[in-house]
């Protein structure tokens, strides 16, 4: 953050102020912006380079893929001066892909953790003595209909804030899990209807469940 405040900035000076200091053939403007480039480029594949968690590895993608090109580079004050000079990425390809591999592979391990967990929690909450909750009127598992799609939705937009080819490798990921979700889901239900039908509640868990099937369509 300090690097990027200080590159727009600094940048900002020589192209308003600056540059008209120097003859054209000096391209002052393109020397700055190259030697700034250059150094938060080696920053930046210093700290890929290192052990990095999970929110790291996604903060630096956001920059590489979005914070920098996209925000900084395009300031209204810097764009038309860089796009002159053509800078790159922030990051080499081979280097970048290596981290969003690593992302997609850790956020597809948590969002299938999130839904086993939600899956045990609904499960548990069918043995106990209790009616479940109504929506609209209507018996329905908020912990299943609601908090699975958003695990869903909330880990395709984070990867999609990264770059439109980041979230569309994690949707298709979780297109594979959600299934795989459904059937373990779908066993553990006829699993319940068939062991307990003295439950106090058998039949309202039954039409929560039904009810739960529009959301997952």
């Amino acid at each position: 953050l300090h690097m990027g405040k200080t590159m727009k900035e600094d940048l900002t000076v020589v192209a308003k102020y600056i540059k008209q200091l120097y003859p054209p053939e000096f391209n002052v403007f393109s020397i700055y912006a190259e030697l700034y480039h250059n150094y938060f480029a080696s920053q930046a594949k210093k700290n890929a380079e290192s052990h990095l968690e999970d929110k790291d590895i996604y903060l630096l993608l956001s920059w590489v893929h979005n914070f920098y090109p996209k925000e900084m580079r395009k300031d209204h004050a810097l764009a038309m001066e860089l796009d002159k000079v053509k800078l790159g990425s922030l990051l080499p390809s081979s280097l970048s892909k290596e981290l969003e591999k690593k992302y997609l592979d850790s956020e597809e391990v948590t969002v299938k953790t999130s839904l086993s967990r939600c899956l045990d929690k609904e499960i548990q909450r069918w043995k106990e003595d209790k009616e479940p909750e109504k929506l609209n009127g209507h018996f329905q598992s908020e912990l299943l209909g609601i908090f699975v799609i958003q695990s869903i939705y909330s880990g395709q937009k984070r990867a999609e804030d990264i770059s439109k080819a980041v979230g569309e490798e994690l949707s298709h990921r979780l297109l594979k899990e959600l299934p795989a979700f459904l059937r373990s889901y779908r066993d553990a239900f006829e699993d319940f209807k068939e062991k307990s039908k003295k439950h106090t509640y058998y039949k309202p868990i039954l039409i929560a469940n039904i009810n739960n099937c529009w959301n997952f369509r």
